[in-house]
């Protein structure tokens, strides 16, 4: 247990620090598990008591029982914690002592550390590798081999990867498939593993353990949703994306069609939260592009109204109204009778009981095109939920009265 006692810090401990200069020091108050620790860029979950040389607590993680995570060596911390945990195994505590150049330096701490102050903190590292966006343990990941270099898959990289993945030594997926860095959910690689692969060097070897939410994709192999999982992954092969976004406008058009097409194939997939990546980073392509062509112009035009038509169809998919309602209306800005965008604000209106507003879209959809029979039946469909609404409303409203007059009737009998 971290010690929340106030007594003097002896500077005492094994020099860690890079160059070997006495500036960072670290005693071990209680031993770890296992040999696994940490690397470069993984997610670490710590609980810490900040100290001044005479004991006096400037923080402390436990007050809240909250933990505090990062990203180690991504420079989110001081110096000391990239260095100190990095060392540490899961469950181990420790103490380090830092002397300002590894700590808060010249500026020091806001108002409870001076410049060029020596510091000490007391670390528990709680939990790492774990890779779940929420951060509650549903996907964590074991290295089993290291990898060769440092080259790892970034967004659209090219990766072959071999997996094996068992539940209760039962294998029930076993392949080498090769995708595309952000996309594996088209080759049913489950999002867990696809994270757990953007942090594997070529030939690495790790196994990932997927549980809760992180498993409801398996349910086709007869995955109970409380089970936990394993999956064995090695990274044969990555060849990165360009680092380098297109710079000039002509790029941007020529990405935008490939982007367009790749979403495209995803939205018709159902990959639906895929496909909104795509789509959104057309638009941030092309919303300031300018072109001297009238073809390229127009074909501009074509991608950031067809991409925001489609993010809409994406966000209606998963039910998210709001934000499909907001991308039709970004691109009737640039066409303000676009018919498809018109219609598809009128099956939002529709979805969120906004009848008159869905009535007046499909209106103007007939407008644009009388024989869109898909725009007749919406309002018939709208004119419905009217007057089922409207009985609903008048059976509330008799219902209402009919308790108000047996009261105001009790109460003439008592009164009597």
């Amino acid at each position: 247990m971290i010690s929340n006692d106030q007594e003097s810090i002896q500077i005492q401990g094994e020099d860690i620090s890079p160059s070997k200069d006495g500036c960072l020091l670290k005693e071990i108050l209680r031993e770890g598990t296992g040999n696994d620790m940490p690397l470069h860029d993984d997610r670490v979950s710590i609980h810490f008591v900040a100290k001044r040389l005479d004991g006096s607590i400037f923080n402390n993680t436990r007050e809240h029982d909250r933990m505090y995570t990062f990203s180690l060596g991504q420079e989110e911390v001081i110096k000391a914690w990239d260095i100190g945990v990095a060392t540490m195994k899961r469950g181990e505590i420790a103490r380090f002592i830092s002397k300002p150049k590894y700590a808060y330096g010249q500026k020091g701490y806001s108002d409870k550390i001076g410049p060029n102050v020596t510091v000490a903190f007391e670390i528990e590292l709680v939990e790492f590798n774990d890779l779940s966006p929420n951060h509650d343990g549903s996907i964590t990941r074991r290295i089993l081999k290291r990898g060769e270099g440092h080259i790892k898959p970034n967004e659209d990289a090219k990766v072959e990867l071999k997996l094996k993945g068992t539940h209760n030594g039962r294998i029930f997926d076993e392949r080498i498939v090769n995708f595309i860095a952000g996309e594996g959910c088209v080759h049913d690689i489950p999002h867990g593993v696809e994270l757990c692969a953007y942090k594997m060097a070529t030939g690495e070897q790790s196994r990932v353990y997927l549980k809760s939410e992180a498993v409801e994709c398996l349910a086709k192999y007869n995955i109970p949703p409380d089970a936990t999982v394993e999956y064995d992954l090695t990274l044969i092969r990555v060849e990165r994306a360009k680092d380098t976004k297109p710079q000039t406008d002509e790029e941007k058009l020529a990405e935008s069609e490939i982007l367009k097409e790749r979403g495209d194939a995803l939205l018709k997939g159902g990959h639906y939260e895929v496909a909104t990546r795509k789509y959104k980073k057309i638009y941030e392509y092309l919303v300031s592009a300018i072109f001297n062509h009238e073809s390229d112009r127009e074909r501009c035009k074509y991608l950031k109204i067809a991409s925001q038509s489609n993010l809409a169809l994406c966000y209606m998919k998963m039910g998210n109204y709001d934000d499909a309602k907001r991308v039709c209306n970004r691109a009737l800005d640039f066409d303000d009778k676009n018919e498809k965008c018109i219609f598809r604000r009128g099956q939002c209106h529709l979805a969120m009981r906004f009848y008159d507003r869905a009535i007046q879209d499909f209106e103007t959809v007939l407008k644009i095109n009388p024989l869109n029979l898909a725009a007749k039946q919406q309002i018939v469909t709208c004119q419905k939920e009217i007057k089922a609404y409207e009985v609903k409303e008048k059976e509330l409203y008799k219902t209402i009265f009919k308790k108000a007059a047996e009261t105001n009737s009790g109460k003439k009998v008592r009164n009597k």
